[in-house]
């Protein structure tokens, strides 16, 4: 079987940083994470060190291959929308050890077994996982695109809080390596 070269995989794979916005724009509140990284896109510069993707309704398929990859990021971000009994527009961290099991049957991507790839990404392949949750309003009955007021009004809260914690630790981490890397050059002399 042929090795497979680091520059054959996704940059999702091969970069430090993989920011995923997760959700469904066809079902209101549910297209936060896509939403936020809209935001995101059309209001700050993404760090080269930085994978931002709006997955949708695929995640799934992206973990698996990244549970599967020889090379993986270092920090993992899920943008996401649930319903977590709090005030709609409401954003909080969850522990993807604390995703409620309850939740088994439910085809929504922040559940099991995306839960459960999350966990070994965390907990056997390394990754520092994360997931940045904002708490939906009333999720319409039929496909209605857009966000409640509330959940929208979030979306530009979240992308502050994702460049504040994300873009500046990537910006950070590509100093350092370029750093290192000139030191290793240089005979590790400063």
């Amino acid at each position: 079987m042929q090795d497979i070269l680091q520059s054959d995989l996704p940059d999702f794979c091969r970069k430090p940083t993989v920011v995923l916005g997760v959700g469904n724009i066809l079902f209101g509140d549910d297209g936060f994470g896509c939403a936020v990284v809209d935001y995101v896109e059309a209001h700050y510069p993404v760090p080269e060190a930085v994978c931002l993707l709006d997955v949708g309704t695929g995640v799934r398929k992206l973990l698996f291959t990244l549970c599967l990859s020889p090379a993986r990021p270092q920090r993992l971000l899920i943008l996401d929308a649930i319903d977590a009994g709090r005030c709609p527009g409401e954003i909080f961290e969850i522990d993807p050890a604390e995703i409620p099991p309850v939740k088994l049957d439910d085809f929504s991507l922040h559940q099991l077994p995306t839960s459960n790839l999350l966990r070994e990404l965390q907990e056997t392949c390394g990754v520092e996982v994360r997931v940045l949750a904002c708490q939906t309003g009333p999720l319409p009955e039929e496909i209605c695109q857009g966000l409640s007021k509330a959940v929208n009004g979030a979306v530009p809260q979240a992308a502050q809080w994702l460049v504040r914690e994300y873009f500046s630790r990537a910006t950070a981490s590509r100093v350092n390596n370029i750093f290192a890397a000139s030191c290793e050059q240089a005979g590790g002399m400063v």
